[in-house]
This record gives structure tokens, C-alpha cells and sequence, in this order.
């Protein structure tokens, strides 16, 4: 018998090669894999509730034997079946539906006993359970299904529930002692948490629901710190590297700061002061700087990048579109309190991917030479022929619009340049270090002097009339503005008009007597940058769009956006697109047109109108979407956390930061005896980071 690592579930009783394909697609492979595979909640059926009891709203566990089953047809909704059946304990009758699931009645018999789950609503003067769970019992095997809490599991195709507990309990028995606890004893201990065995037994099957707790807890524990483990080594490697200490005093960056035609925040000035400690550290930085849409990040961006310049060094700032390039290069080019710009002490250049061969083989040979001091760019910096003479800060903008490798390439054209990532999407602090626990982090919470709040309102779709009159008003006074579709084109099966038809129709209907613009993420580059550039040189009063606006330029004169069918979009997407007016002290107003389909709409629309702060706008989306759904699995790699959860365990997720932090700095390899086991956990979760520990 091989160890829960190495062996496959198809080798374990009830599963086989068939089966266990099924459970690869569920990511359990092996014993190990089955044994984390946790249950999505507990019933406890060591108590079950009364018919007679049941209270409506409430969700209850029954146990009660079918009387009658019946299949009928809605009246209302053609092809929509009702399928109902009568439930019966000792104290009462219940009638139990479940709508449009045909299929229900095969497995419903009179006669048999079922634990049925759900919520009691009321329908007439009647309650009933809508939707239940049910699961048939039986004799055998009751130790496992009822008389005690009992774990419901996501399941695997081909599995009943009780067939999964069986499984999982066999699992349990056969490998639980052949089990390798990867925390180290020391470190269980300083935090009081169980080992895996009991852990692994109590959070399948809990004794009580204290060992549940405590295993949750162990678990839980586990989980953040095998995800803080490989930034706590990757922060150390960056640590290690000998970088560039950077002069951070000098005539260069205090005549950019005193000859600003604005004061800086308190927050600018705060995070200016942190850059300049990290810059002037012999080892290179790492920074990301979170601010919100138009908080003045670039303006300390460029603070660092002439910490740079002045010591000799060059600075590359690279973001994620054509236009907002231009609009960096164009704003900083025509700074008058750029340091030396009149007398050309400043070179800056500007390299895009459409940019014409002779032109790039001209920046190629500058940047080469060191005659560019900042290079503003797109992906087109990250090109093999793009080579600096001495690269010495590397800020990106829009940080999540690229890739991760995509990130890493740029500093690799200097020899271990500072870096400073930048992004207008807000992050609860509180759970920034769970993703960027390998960086240093800003904030600048403050908008610059003079701004307006933008005013949001949400209207129900029987009120767009009344929106599109107020955005005609702006237009008549001279303002712009944008009208937003979730979607290019027309969609009958959502129910949701599209950008294109909604273009021509508006254009010759509502606001025919204005010059009208169309953006949408399938017109090429080159086709996006000539309407947004017309659009802000007023050549277009409305602009109608799609998210392609989510990372977009300033326009001062835009003072109204209305969002339609707001409902599909996100909490941070809705505040992002939002951010596109109120960029002057001209008052602006943002409409939501959604009649919001379910109660995760309705919080996003009340949130919306409620909250200016994007990191309270983030707040309120973490606590509606959770921290998979906000963050994206794919990018961020939350999938690890399956059963951790950073918005309520944040005093583990710290302990457990503290203790891969000072693991790492006692044993920077993992090469200790008694961090083989913790070695092999990591790499089993994390096989890319072999590279990081058996190499400086």
C-alpha cells in the first residue's frame, strides 16, 4: 500500500478507471486529493426539526416518509413542470416542489424515508419546502447518515451522497495513519492547532461541533500558509539581490515637486517618502501603489522616475493601451514643472506597437545609448530589440491588464531595477497581503483638491426617458458624456439591447441634434484611439460605448455617464467605468439604468450610489462576491483556498504570514531536516517554486 500522495482514487473500492476520471475533473487525482476534498456544509441530524415546527424563511433538516408524488404542467409557463410530493413525519404533513426538474419524480417512492433540506416558504396558507436536498436513508450504513452532523459534499459523477461518506470514510480508515503532517510541530504548537489526522477526521466526520472548529481552524491555517509560503520565498530572493541605491535627494526631484501647479496630498507625500526609502535600500524595490481612479498616481510615479534620471539612471513606464500611453507621454512631455524641459536636460520618449519601423529603430537605438531618460510605452517595450543602457526604475501602470510573466520581463532588461506597480482597482488592505505578499504596498486614499464628488443615482428601466433628458441637458450647456452597454450586440436571450443598434437608434432618435461616437472592444487599436481622440478634442458630444472604457483616457469636459442594464456588471467594474467622469471641478453624475434581477444586483446598485471610495466600493464587492470571484481564480491562484476564507479568518491568515515569513528567514531553501516535510507540501501545491528554493 502506497502513501495517500502517490496513490490513485481509482485503486480505492466503489471507484475504478471510469470513476475516476469523474473525480479529475474535480481535481482529485489521489488518497491525499480525496482527503482534502471537503464538505460544502453539514447537517446535523442528530436532531432533526418537526413538521409541525417548521416556520417560514427558516432552512430546516427533516426526516419523513413520502406519501404521494405528482408531476403537472404550469399554466403560466409553457414546457415548465412542477413536481410535488407529500411528506409526512409524526407530527404533520408537508408538501415539498421542485420546478422544472422532471426527473425528480423517479427518484421519489411512496413508502420510502428521505432527509429532505431546504427553506420553508409559505405559498397560499400553506408551507411548503421549495427546491429541497433529499436523500434517501436506509439501514445500512446509518453510523454515517444520520444520529449525528453529517458532511454534504459536491459530487462527483455517478456518487449519491451517501456513497461519498462511504467513500470518503474507507479513504479515512485505510490512509489516515499513513498521513504526513506537513506544519511543523513548533509551529502547531505557538498556535495552538490540532494535527492533520484529527484535523481530516473531524472536519469529514465531526465528533462535536468544537472538533469541527478546531479543525476548520487547523486546515484553514494550513491552507494561508502554503499560499504565504512561496511569496515570503519570493520576497526573500528579490531581497537578496544586490539592487541600486538610488541618490534620492536632489535638485532634479525637488524642482519637479515645488514646480507641480498643485500641492500634493497628504497621502502623495506619504508614499513619495516611502518610495524614496526603498530607493535609497540596497536592495531593489518592490512596491505596489494602490489609488483611485484620478489620485494622482502617475505624478508620484514620476516623482520616482526622476530619482532615477538624476542619479543616471533611465526609467521605463510601460501601461496597457496605445492611448493612454500617448496621453502619459503627452502630459509628462508638457509638464511645466518637468525639471530642466526648456533646456532639453530631459529626454522622453514614446514607443508603441504601431509606431513605424524607422521611427522604432531610431527609440531602439536612443534607449540603447542612453539618450532617452523615460521611455513611455506599451507591450512593445517588452520586444527583444528594446535594450537599455542602464535601466534603473521600472513602473507599471494598470498592473492587472497584464500577465504575470508579461510583468516579470521588463525589469529583466536591468540589472535588478527598482519597480513600482500601479493600479486604480482598489484592494481591501486586509487582504492585499494575501495576494501581493511579496510586495511592499501604498495607498493613496485622497483625490486631489477641487474635485467634485460624482453624484450617482439608480433609476429603473422604466426611467430612462428621464435619464436620457438629463444627459441632453449637459450636452446643451457644452459637456460630453458616455452612454454604456454591457454588450456589442443585441441580445434576445439576455434581454439586453447592444452598443451598435442602440448607436444608430439613439443617433437618429433621442440625440439626433448631437455629433454621436461609437467604441467597442472589436474596432482595432487604431480605430479605438481616433474616437477617443475625437471624443476628446470635442469632435464627439456622446460617446457610446462598451468596458473597453474601463482603463480609458481624461476628458475633463465628460460630466455624465449613464450605465444600462448596470446589473451585469461588477461592483469594481461599475466604480471603474464611473471613474471615467468627474475629472475636473466640473460637477458630474453617474445613472444606473437596471431593474436588478436578483439580491446580489440590488446590493452592487445600493452600494454604487452610496459609496465614492473605491476601497469601500471593494469593500462592500468582497463581501458580496467573496474573494475567489473578486480577485479571479486564474490570475491569483484562490483556487488553493478551498476551504480558507481571508474575509473571516484574518487573524489566521496574519499568524500564519508571520510564521512562512520567519520559516523563510531561518531556512531561506527549505533545505533543513526538519523542513523536508514542509518542503514537499509546497512543492505538491506549488511545483513552479523548485527553481526559487534550490537557487539564490
Amino acid at each position: 500500500m502506497g502513501t495517500p500522495q502517490d496513490t490513485s482514487v481509482q485503486y480505492l473500492k466503489g471507484i475504478g478507471p471510469k470513476r475516476a476520471k469523474a473525480f479529475a475533473k474535480a481535481g482529485v487525482n489521489t488518497v491525499e486529493d480525496l482527503l482534502y476534498y471537503f464538505p460544502r456544509r453539514y447537517e446535523d441530524r442528530s436532531n432533526f426539526a418537526q413538521i409541525s415546527q417548521l416556520k417560514e424563511k427558516e432552512v430546516y433538516t427533516i426526516k419523513a416518509e413520502v406519501l404521494s408524488v405528482k408531476e403537472r404542467r404550469s399554466f403560466r409557463r409553457r414546457g415548465f413542470s412542477i413536481t410535488e410530493a407529500l411528506v409526512k413525519d409524526a407530527s404533520g404533513i408537508l408538501s415539498c416542489v421542485w420546478f422544472n426538474q422532471p426527473y425528480i419524480k423517479e427518484y421519489l417512492k411512496p413508502g420510502e424515508s428521505l432527509v429532505l433540506y431546504g427553506k420553508a416558504e409559505l405559498y397560499g396558507a400553506k408551507l411548503q419546502m421549495t427546491n429541497p436536498e433529499f436523500e434517501e436513508t436506509g439501514p445500512e450504513d446509518e453510523s454515517l447518515n444520520v444520529g449525528r452532523i453529517v458532511p454534504v459534499y459536491p459530487l462527483a459523477a455517478g456518487f449519491s451522497q451517501r456513497s461519498m461518506r462511504q467513500l470518503i470514510k474507507g479513504a479515512l480508515d485505510k490512509y489516515l495513519s499513513k498521513i504526513q503532517d506537513c506544519l511543523p510541530f513548533d509551529i502547531r504548537g505557538r498556535n495552538n492547532i490540532l494535527n492533520l489526522a484529527q484535523s481530516l477526521l473531524n472536519i469529514h466526520f465531526p465528533e462535536s461541533e468544537e472538533a469541527h472548529k478546531q479543525a476548520y481552524e487547523r486546515l484553514s491555517f494550513e491552507e494561508f500558509f502554503f499560499f504565504q509560503l512561496p511569496l515570503a520565498l519570493r520576497k526573500l530572493n528579490k531581497r537578496e539581490k544586490e539592487g541600486i541605491v538610488h541618490k534620492v535627494e536632489g535638485e532634479l526631484v525637488e524642482d519637479y515637486i515645488s514646480g507641480l501647479p498643485f500641492k500634493l496630498t497628504n497621502s502623495q507625500n506619504t508614499v513619495i517618502k516611502e518610495i524614496k526609502a526603498d530607493m535609497s535600500a540596497p536592495a531593489a524595490m518592490q512596491r505596489l501603489l494602490q489609488g483611485d481612479v484620478g489620485s494622482g498616481k502617475t505624478v508620484v510615479a514620476m516623482a520616482a522616475a526622476m530619482i532615477a534620471i538624476q542619479g543616471g539612471y533611465q526609467a521605463a513606464f510601460m501601461v496597457p493601451t496605445e492611448i493612454l500611453a500617448k496621453q502619459h507621454y503627452e502630459k509628462i512631455k508638457n509638464q511645466r514643472s518637468l525639471p530642466g524641459r526648456q533646456a532639453g536636460k530631459i529626454k522622453i520618449g514614446l514607443l508603441t506597437g504601431s509606431a513605424d519601423n524607422k521611427e522604432k529603430q531610431k527609440l531602439y537605438k536612443e534607449i540603447k545609448e542612453g539618450k532617452i531618460d523615460l521611455i513611455i510605452g506599451t507591450h512593445a517595450l517588452l520586444d527583444e530589440a528594446v535594450q537599455f543602457k542602464k535601466l534603473g526604475l521600472v513602473i507599471i501602470d494598470e498592473q492587472h491588464k497584464f500577465g504575470v510573466g508579461q510583468r516579470a520581463l521588463l525589469p529583466k532588461k536591468g540589472a535588478n531595477p527598482d519597480v513600482l506597480i500601479m493600479t486604480a482597482t482598489p484592494i481591501p488592505r486586509t487582504l492585499a497581503i494575501t495576494i501581493y505578499g511579496d510586495l511592499d504596498i501604498s495607498v493613496i486614499n485622497e483625490l486631489p483638491p477641487g474635485r467634485i464628488p460624482i453624484k450617482t443615482m439608480h433609476f429603473a428601466e422604466n426611467r430612462r426617458k428621464e435619464a436620457f433628458r438629463l444627459a441632453r441637458e449637459e450636452l446643451e450647456y457644452g459637456r460630453q458624456a458616455y452612454i454604456i452597454y454591457p454588450v456589442i450586440e443585441e441580445s434576445y436571450a439576455l434581454d439586453m439591447s447592444g452598443a451598435k443598434k442602440m448607436y444608430e437608434e439613439l443617433k437618429e432618435g433621442e440625440f439626433k441634434e448631437f455629433k454621436l461616437g461609437l467604441i467597442h472592444g472589436r474596432l482595432k487599436e487604431p480605430a479605438q484611439d481616433k474616437v477617443m481622440q475625437d471624443f476628446k478634442n470635442k469632435k464627439i458630444d456622446l460617446l457610446i460605448a462598451t468596458t473597453v472604457l474601463e482603463v480609458g483616457i481624461d476628458i475633463p469636459n465628460a460630466t455624465c455617464m449613464i450605465i444600462e442594464h448596470a446589473y451585469r456588471f461588477g461592483l469594481s467594474q461599475l466604480h471603474q467605468l464611473r471613474g471615467r467622469i468627474g475629472r475636473s471641478n466640473l460637477a458630474s453624475f453617474c445613472i444606473l439604468i437596471s431593474s436588478a434581477k436578483t439580491p446580489d444586483a440590488g446590493a452592487r446598485m445600493e452600494a454604487m450610489v452610496k459609496y465614492a471610495d473605491g476601497f469601500r466600493i471593494a469593500e462592500e464587492d468582497l463581501k458580496i462576491r467573496g474573494p475567489g470571484e473578486f480577485f479571479g481564480r486564474r490570475q491569483h491562484g484562490l483556487s488553493e483556498l478551498k476551504i480558507a476564507n481571508p474575509l473571516t479568518q484574518m487573524h489566521l491568515l496574519k499568524k500564519a504570514r508571520e510564521e512562512a515569513l520567519g520559516l523563510v528567514k531561518q531556512d531561506p531553501r527549505l533545505a533543513e531536516r526538519a523542513h523536508a516535510l514542509v518542503k514537499a507540501g509546497l512543492l505538491r501545491r506549488f511545483p513552479e517554486y523548485e527553481k526559487l528554493i534550490m537557487v539564490g
